[in-house]
C-alpha cells in the first residue's frame, strides 16, 4: 500500500479553478493506477477521474468531463486533478486512491483501490 497525501483544496467561487495534488514517496508509484473520488456531506463517495498506471487511459465521470483533467508525473510520484469552471455542486472532500497495476476497465470502482489519502476539502461558493 501507498501512503498518499493530498493538497490543493480550498474555498473558491463558482467559475474558479483549483489544482489538487496527491503525492507519495513510494518509488513504485508508476505501477499504480490512480483515481480521484469525492464525498459531499450526506452523500456516498463517488468516482471523479482516474488515470492508468501506464498513463495510456483516463476516465472521467460525466459531470466533470470537459472541466477536470487528471494527469500524473511519475518523476515526482504525484497525480494531479486540474479543476476548471468549478460549480457549487463540486463541493466535497476529494480523495486520491491507488490500485497497483489496476485495469483500465475497473478504474471507476472504489473497491479496486487499496490505498487512500486523507482527503482535501474543496468548497465552491455561488
Amino acid at each position: 500500500q501507498l501512503r498518499l497525501v493530498e493538497s490543493g483544496g480550498g474555498l473558491v467561487q463558482a467559475g474558479d479553478s483549483l489544482r489538487l495534488s496527491c503525492a507519495t514517496s513510494d518509488r513504485t508509484f508508476n505501477t499504480y493506477t490512480m483515481g480521484w473520488f469525492r464525498q459531499a456531506p450526506g452523500k456516498e463517495r463517488e468516482f471523479v477521474a482516474a488515470i492508468s498506471w501506464g498513463a495510456s487511459s483516463t476516465l472521467y465521470t460525466d459531470s466533470v468531463k470537459g472541466r477536470f483533467t487528471i494527469s500524473r508525473d511519475n518523476a515526482k510520484n504525484t497525480v494531479y486533478l486540474q479543476m476548471n469552471s468549478l460549480k457549487p455542486e463540486d463541493t466535497a472532500v476529494y480523495f486520491c486512491a491507488a490500485d497497483r497495476f489496476g485495469s483500465a476497465a475497473t478504474m471507476s470502482e472504489a473497491r479496486r483501490y487499496d490505498s487512500w489519502g486523507q482527503g482535501t476539502q474543496v468548497t465552491v461558493s455561488s
